[in-house]
């Protein structure tokens, strides 16, 4: 379900608009306008329920990529746009990039040298995640950009992950689709609960430690 956007969209706004369990997408990225989507049923991950395949494991075991925290979150944002057709239009670059300076949106970078090859970005209000979208320019570097996400979303306290729309790729992983009035519960009890996206600090984990906690948790 789609609401019609207020034409002055503000990153407070957007924070509201998470927080009763809408968001912004635009029709395309030379679309002017945002709409507020409010879909019947959610996509969440299970913060203890992240599916690790074996290949995935022996890959992230191999340490392809670097990986930071906050280092690039405009050409995370970029990169999640630079395809054929997206949601994500100059007002989007712009109100996320607020949201992050305000300490509000994360992103989690790959690297090959001084290369960004994959990434994903979101919003946090209290300890809800909301991831918005995520890229791959190498073989498997969402998927452990996703690992790593989850991994220091354990760390901060966090209690739920909102992925918006369940898609057959995050289905593989272990998210799950709920109906919207289970989703909101979920949401005003996690928004209302502290966490912090820095609390693991600014050094990722080794990978063996993170399939570690996992697989204690899972």
């Amino acid at each position: 379900m789609a609401h019609g956007a207020p034409p002055a969209l503000t990153p407070d706004l957007l924070l509201q608009g998470y927080a009763v369990g809408i968001f912004p997408m635009a029709d395309s990225r030379d679309s002017l306008d945002l709409h507020w989507i409010d879909p019947q049923r959610r996509g969440v991950f299970p913060l203890d329920g992240f599916h690790i395949a074996r290949s995935l494991r022996r890959r992230l075991l191999r340490a392809p990529f670097t990986v930071s925290f906050d280092r690039a979150f405009a050409a995370v944002v970029q990169g999640c746009a630079d395809r054929d057709e997206t949601w994500i239009n100059a007002t989007i670059c712009r109100l996320y990039a607020a949201l992050h300076e305000a300490g509000q949106a994360h992103s989690v970078e790959m690297w090959e040298g001084e290369t960004l090859v994959g990434g994903v970005y979101g919003v946090t209000i209290g300890a809800a995640f909301f991831g918005e979208s995520m890229f791959s320019r190498r073989t498997d570097a969402s998927k452990i950009a996703l690992t790593y996400l989850i991994d220091r979303l354990h760390m901060g306290g966090f209690v739920l992950f909102d992925t918006q729309f369940l898609t057959p790729h995050l289905a593989s992983l272990g998210a799950v689709e709920i109906p919207r009035a289970r989703y909101l519960r979920q949401l005003q009890r996690a928004i209302r609960q502290p966490a912090d996206f820095n609390r693991a600090g600014p050094v990722p984990p080794a990978p063996g430690h993170i399939l570690q906690r996992m697989t204690q948790t899972s």
